[in-house]
């Protein structure tokens, strides 16, 4: 195996070759392993074995709370849709055996492509990017319009509403991990359970369905790879379109995926009602419900997944840099979960 140890960061490099020698089709040596910045959920690395690049994708070290981080439902979805030619990476492999590297760990394709952090596409011009826009919304579509039993996925989420067992999920997970009295959240969970929407379709859901988790070809307004599928499951469509559409609805603060408040129409973005239009067309629905407790819902279920990372952080096992930020956002967005919460009625 080529190089040293500080190639591998937190992998124990000899470990990691010898089970991918034995248990995929990869070409070896594994020559390195280099960790993306970012993200908190699953660490993730680009490896490089005889010259080819892959990416792994590992649960956290340490202890985690129950049902989070399942790297192997991600293996399993990627390896169902990439047949059917949704835009993911290939999958290669799962490894379950936590004494390999410490956590079960997937690797897959490496998705060359462009990125886009900034919803605003500062780096594209005007003429693309609506295009890049309705890239996003029909893949969007393209992922609803899958059938789950059909994929060998019909057992991939519980049945009943999802909206219903997701407030409780979420609730459960704030609970597990709570470190706060916060005033905002104790409403949020009062009023959300008696006011769920009834659910008319049920699709695959991404639960994390935004710009800066597509990878997009290098020089066309293409997806070609959808990421970070840890909260995917089966569920309310209205799900993703309005977790989507929240990046419209709220202020713009910082170079990120949300557009409130920009100059769509000089920027040549669509508008939250032509993104619904598009949406609507492509999946056949006449209109989309009123979004405020959607907003409400989506805010609240992010205040969940923030209170997580501020607990690993007192816990010690937070996965990157910026944790320390993202745990500063869960008082803030549970008072903007509330103020959409009350223009639906509470």
């Amino acid at each position: 195996m080529a190089g040293d140890e500080k190639q591998f960061e937190d992998l124990d490099a000899k470990r990691l070759g010898g089970w991918i020698d034995g248990n995929t089709q990869i070409a070896g040596p594994l020559e390195s392993a280099e960790k993306f910045p970012g993200g908190q959920s699953n660490p993730t690395y680009r490896i490089t074995c005889a010259g080819q690049r892959y990416v792994l994708r590992r649960k956290p070290f340490g202890k985690i709370l129950p049902s989070a981080h399942a790297v192997e439902r991600e293996f399993r979805l990627i390896s169902a849709l990439h047949p059917l030619g949704l835009p993911v990476a290939q999958p290669f492999a799962l490894c379950q055996d936590e004494e390999v590297i410490g956590s079960p760990f997937y690797i897959m394709a490496m998705v060359e492509g462009r990125v886009f952090w900034d919803g605003a596409l500062p780096d594209c011009a005007k003429e693309e990017r609506a295009p890049i826009y309705h890239a996003l919304v029909d893949t969007l579509a393209q992922l609803h319009a899958v059938d789950p039993e059909q994929a060998g996925l019909g057992d991939y989420g519980a049945p009943g509403n999802y909206f219903e067992r997701q407030v409780g999920r979420w609730t459960k997970q704030y609970r597990a991990s709570q470190t706060d009295d916060l005033p905002a959240v104790e409403q949020l969970i009062e009023f959300l359970p008696g006011t769920v929407p009834a659910q008319e379709r049920t699709s695959i859901i991404h639960g994390d369905y935004r710009i800066d988790n597509l990878i997009y070809a290098p020089d066309a307004p293409d997806v070609r790879a959808i990421l970070d599928w840890e909260l995917s499951t089966l569920g309310d469509p209205l799900a993703d379109f309005t977790y989507l559409a929240m990046n419209w609805a709220l202020p713009r603060t910082r170079n990120n995926a949300q557009i409130g408040g920009l100059d769509l129409h000089e920027l040549g973005i669509p508008s939250l009602e032509e993104i619904t239009r598009r949406y609507c067309t492509a999946t056949g629905r006449s209109s989309v419900p009123d979004m405020n407790w959607y907003f409400a819902y989506n805010l609240f279920r992010l205040v969940g997944i923030l209170q997580g990372i501020k607990k690993r952080i007192i816990d010690g096992n937070a996965s990157s840099k910026d944790a320390q930020a993202k745990a500063a956002m869960v008082e803030p967005l549970a008072a903007a979960a509330l103020d959409f919460a009350k223009k639906a009625g509470a």
